[in-house]
């Protein structure tokens, strides 16, 4: 049986998932601050976490991802979404503290070009963006998923113009298995 975690349900909590949630109006099954790591479970003891429209929330990213690194078991999948910056759900939302690119979260996976701060590591599954209806329609959303290289353009280039929605991303948790001991 898979273990799943759903941080920040709110009120449509992963089927089958624990949620966990500062609201106590959702479907959590646990209540906690999300943004004051620890959370109250054990290490290594998830095979998936969600965690849906939440990053851009949390005060302090970095720790975050340690934290979700923490509760992975080795091989374990981090699935994240959160707006694209250029969104205007990004700035429209007073509770968004962080507004990030498909980028973002290089700063975790292998080169590590900025990784000094946090040891923790997650190999990259996939990062899928979605954007907004004229651009998907005109096959800019199909370019931007299928080409790094188009990607990068995009990213430098015309995401003002070329507006993202959000972005999906799927990783795995790089950690030494357990000892059997």
């Amino acid at each position: 049986m898979s273990h799943i975690l759903d941080l920040g349900c709110g009120r449509n909590k992963y089927p089958g998932a624990i949620g966990a949630d500062v609201n106590p109006a959702t479907d959590a099954d646990v209540l906690c601050d999300l943004s004051r790591p620890p959370y109250p479970f054990r290490d290594s003891s998830f095979d998936e976490i969600r965690a849906v429209h939440l990053v851009e929330h949390v005060e302090n990213v970095i720790r975050f991802m340690e934290e979700v690194h923490r509760l992975l078991r080795p091989g374990g999948k981090l699935y994240l979404v959160t707006p694209h910056y250029t969104d205007s759900g990004s700035f429209r939302d007073p509770t968004h503290r962080w507004h990030l690119n498909s980028y973002s979260f290089y700063y975790f996976t292998e080169p590590r070009d900025y990784g000094f701060y946090s040891p923790v590591r997650f190999r990259e599954g996939q990062i899928v963006l979605r954007l907004l209806k004229l651009w998907r329609w005109l096959g800019l959303e199909w370019l931007v998923n299928h080409s790094h290289v188009f990607r990068k353009f995009w990213e430098h280039y015309l995401c003002f113009i070329v507006r993202g929605k959000e972005m999906h991303f799927r990783f795995e948790a790089i950690k030494p298995a357990a000892n059997p001991s």
